[in-house]
């Protein structure tokens, strides 16, 4: 019986993406397109058990071992720093991480600046290299009504389309970070299944990468 090959894959359609790619690249698990609520599902034949789970936990299951490998944003990778192999950036879910403002926002380099984010880590580094004096707000949610009701001088949050922040009169003023999927492995599982790593990684490369 071929070894299994544990693959975290974040729920969502970043996740309906990234196992596209898999599939192409000839890792299918036809059972993980049925409509079903399963979250694990698996095809002995390819050596591959793929399970869903939140994008934020991706990491934690490749660190912690129960992945081998897995998918996740480099804002996560930022974030939490967990301790795991990037070996490959998918080119997918791309976005930035960015600082934004009331469009009449000018910065006071004299005061604190009040900033509010989910991202504390990413925020403390980034201000820290500007030599900037900070005070985080942390918020997990409608960030974006932060500046609007005066709690926070500037938001630090995931931009895509920047639809939100035009439609609460906020706007980009600096960019922190691109951000985009990554493939992530746990060091110690890559040792023992480094073979199959690798030949997923260069056929994702080859056919994965090919996405439209």
């Amino acid at each position: 019986m071929k070894t299994m090959l544990n693959i975290a894959l974040p729920k969502g359609r970043l996740g309906e993406k990234v196992y596209a790619m898999f599939e192409k690249a000839g890792f299918e698990c036809p059972s993980i397109l049925e409509n079903s609520r399963k979250l694990i599902f698996e095809n002995e034949e390819k050596g591959v058990r793929y399970f869903w789970v939140k994008p934020s936990d991706v990491a934690i299951y490749v660190e912690r071992g129960a992945a081998d490998i897995g998918v996740a944003g480099k804002d996560i990778l930022l974030e939490y720093e967990p301790n795991v192999y990037e070996l490959f950036d998918l080119d997918i879910g791309k976005c930035r991480m960015a600082i934004a403002a009331k469009k009449d926002f000018r910065d006071d380099p004299q005061k604190t600046l009040k900033v509010a984010t989910k991202f504390t880590n990413i925020t403390k580094t980034y201000y820290a290299k500007k030599g900037r004096d900070i005070d985080i707000i942390h918020l997990n949610g409608s960030i974006e009504i932060a500046p609007i009701l005066g709690l926070a001088d500037v938001i630090a949050d995931i931009v895509e389309t920047g639809t939100t922040l035009k439609e609460n009169n906020l706007e980009v003023i600096e960019t922190i970070v691109p951000i985009s999927a990554r493939l992530i492995a746990n060091k110690a599982n890559f040792k023992f299944k480094s073979s199959q790593i690798e030949a997923l990684v260069a056929a994702l490369k080859c056919d994965g990468g090919k996405n439209d």
